[in-house]
């Protein structure tokens, strides 16, 4: 069986070696005689796999003491309405800062629940950029300012955190985080869906500063309530197990890559090698703003929907597989997580440019 490299934006590709370790431990985990599958959630076992992937993920992120780390389901989605129903506590207002689809998914969906300010949008030029904060214009006392790190759909991040000075930034860092550095102690609160740089869908990580616990809207239901889950070490109830297994061997395999900052590096260098080819062709036009491009979202476009759809068959053919841009969107997008290697980006950039000479 020959693998595709898979630049799909998640469920997205996982470490070769991962899914190796994952298949020799599937039917007898570490000598217990069952899978991690099987495996119940209040089992010693289990409890070191859970406790690894939480020291794990400390180390790796540099996560100070006083945050609390939640391995939760539901995706990034639910977590729209978790971060307003335990955090819209005083004020009841929030300053949400529109760079993309699931940025404004989050602010509809915090509206539900209190006062919601816009200070900062790029929908105007279709989240092609990322748009500067006049800080005039962020609420006093807000409970909180939401930002998304990296725009899955449309290709843009933040090269660099706002300053939002005593309020707590809160960062929907789904498809960029362990990417690149950040520092933690600048955000009160971090969520991510696992399904591209942390392991298989169904995980959700949250990584909260403690004294933000605690203070959840009355009506806020009990799975819904960070201290519940923080309380219960993330086994409030069953939690998703296998995926929480597969996120503890990424984290492994990301400390043997040296960490998040040599991670950094890779990913700098393969994003350099594809912009650097796009930028000097005559066939393919980059749609996001030049300083604001993502390292993990690659967007393009070709002169029409014919050639378009051409560029993906064709790719798919020689195993480039799920280059087709998001419905919203359409185009190219090419998603290089972690898990993608500089020979994969390389080899693209080879097909890119035979496309280009037959195509023009």
């Amino acid at each position: 069986m020959k693998r595709i490299y898979n630049f799909a934006a998640g469920p997205s590709m996982l470490p070769l070696s991962v899914l190796e370790k994952a298949q020799a431990e599937l039917l007898d985990y570490n000598g217990t005689g069952m899978s991690v599958m099987e495996m119940s959630h209040r089992s010693k076992a289990y409890e070191a796999i859970i406790n690894k992937a939480e020291e794990l993920m400390r180390e790796i992120m540099e996560i100070p003491e006083n945050y609390k780390v939640l391995f939760l389901q539901g995706g990034a989605s639910t977590q729209f309405a978790m971060v307003p129903l335990n955090l819209l506590n005083k004020s009841k207002k929030a300053d949400y800062i529109v760079t993309g689809y699931f940025a404004k998914k989050a602010m509809q969906e915090a509206k539900r629940y209190g006062e919601i300010n816009v200070p900062a949008s790029s929908e105007d030029q279709n989240f092609s950029y990322i748009p500067e904060l006049d800080k005039s214009r962020l609420t006093p006392d807000a409970d909180y300012v939401h930002i998304t790190t990296n725009n899955t759909i449309f290709g843009t991040r933040y090269t660099t955190l706002p300053d939002t000075g005593d309020v707590p930034l809160v960062a929907d860092m789904s498809s960029n985080i362990l990417s690149q550095a950040y520092d933690v102690k600048k955000l009160g609160l971090i969520y991510a869906g696992a399904q591209k740089n942390l392991g298989p869908s169904g995980t959700t990580v949250v990584i909260v500063r403690e004294d933000l616990i605690g203070n959840a809207m009355d009506f806020t239901p009990t799975m819904l309530n960070y201290k519940i889950h923080a309380e219960a070490g993330s086994m409030y109830n069953t939690p998703p197990t296998y995926g929480i297994y597969i996120l503890k061997l990424v984290l492994e395999w990301v400390k043997e890559q040296g960490g998040v900052k040599e991670l950094q590096k890779i990913n700098e260098k393969k994003a350099a090698l594809l912009y650097d080819y796009l930028d000097n062709s005559k066939l393919y036009k980059p749609t996001a703003a030049k300083k604001d491009r993502s390292l993990m979202n690659v967007t393009f476009r070709l002169p029409n929907d014919e050639l378009t759809d051409k560029f993906v068959k064709e790719a798919s053919a020689v195993g480039l597989g799920s280059l087709k841009g998001h419905r919203l969107v359409g185009g190219i997008r090419a998603s290089i997580y972690n898990a993608m290697p500089y020979e994969a980006v390389k080899t693209l950039v080879e097909f890119m440019e035979k496309f280009e000479k037959e195509n023009s």
